[in-house]
């Protein structure tokens, strides 16, 4: 992990991964919730984050139009969906059985993306897979050098090495995979196993777009270009996050009827705009 670990402090000082750890920070500042709604709206969020991901990895693995809905019901506990292929349903049962297999693993983790894997159906040979697992094992061991706790609030300073951490760390492993534009599929179980090392590190997990992912990985040679192009997107799915946890209902609706008011009042000024001011006229507020 010397490179990783190198290259990583360079990326951190980056003005993208900077701006992605202000968004990171001012989300870890939350915790620990005490608030029973936003503790709520946590697990909400956390549940619609496993159903997006599932979808992104089915898209991945199929390379078909896989949409929430489809993610949905497989997250539900559906196992065939009427009109809808086989193949794609089964990649959606895949996903979230590799999604919580990662969550669940526990100890020395370096051949959980090897597992991972195989739950996807990614292809990796022989060669490959003993390439990624000796990547994770120095993963693993850095880790357990760092001794990092999750249980403590990262500084912007820290959200940002753990970010420049993690996306170097994305990136060796994706090259390790032989995963590129002509094989997407192998970058699944990398994507699944570093989006947990983020909780191990203490940061926030992420969300990528198939469309993400893909240019992400024309971008593996560059760890400047590939740093700039996904630390914008994951601080912007940390700002998500962070507003999902402050939702307030009460408050969503008082906007909704302010905007409600205010489009009404703006329609009947356009739909009366035409019509000539009476000077003789007394003033009619609306």
């Amino acid at each position: 992990m010397v490179d990783v670990q190198t290259s990583a402090k360079a990326i951190a000082g980056r003005p993208a991964v900077a701006e992605a750890a202000e968004q990171g920070a001012r989300l870890v500042d939350l915790w620990p919730l005490t608030n029973a709604e936003h503790m709520a709206n946590d697990a909400k969020y956390a549940e619609d984050l496993q159903v997006r991901i599932s979808m992104v990895l089915a898209q991945l693995m199929t390379g078909e139009d896989v949409t929430i809905p489809d993610a949905e019901y497989v997250y539900e506990g559906a196992e065939d969906i009427p009109g809808r292929p086989q193949d794609l349903v089964d990649a959606l049962m895949a996903a979230n059985d590799a999604i919580e297999a990662a969550a669940q693993a526990q100890g020395d983790q370096s051949r959980t993306p090897a597992d991972l894997a195989e739950t996807l159906g990614s292809g990796w040979d022989q060669a490959r897979q003993q390439d990624v697992v000796a990547g994770a094992a120095e993963v693993e061991q850095s880790l357990g050098e760092q001794n990092k706790s999750p249980e403590s609030p990262l500084s912007k300073e820290g959200v940002a090495q753990a970010l420049a951490t993690i996306l170097e760390i994305c990136r060796d492993l994706l090259q390790r995979a032989g995963a590129d534009s002509d094989h997407v599929a192998a970058a699944a179980p990398i994507l699944v196993y570093v989006n947990e090392l983020n909780e191990r590190l203490g940061i926030p997990q992420a969300f990528l777009s198939d469309a993400d992912v893909v240019h992400a990985l024309g971008l593996l040679d560059d760890p400047e270009a590939f740093a700039d192009l996904l630390a914008p997107l994951v601080g912007a799915e940390w700002d998500h996050h962070r507003q999902e946890v402050l939702w307030d209902p009460e408050e969503a609706k008082r906007k909704a009827k302010e905007d409600d008011e205010r489009k009404s009042r703006e329609a009947l000024q356009a739909k009366f705009a035409h019509v000539p001011e009476d000077p003789d006229k007394p003033p009619v507020e609306l």
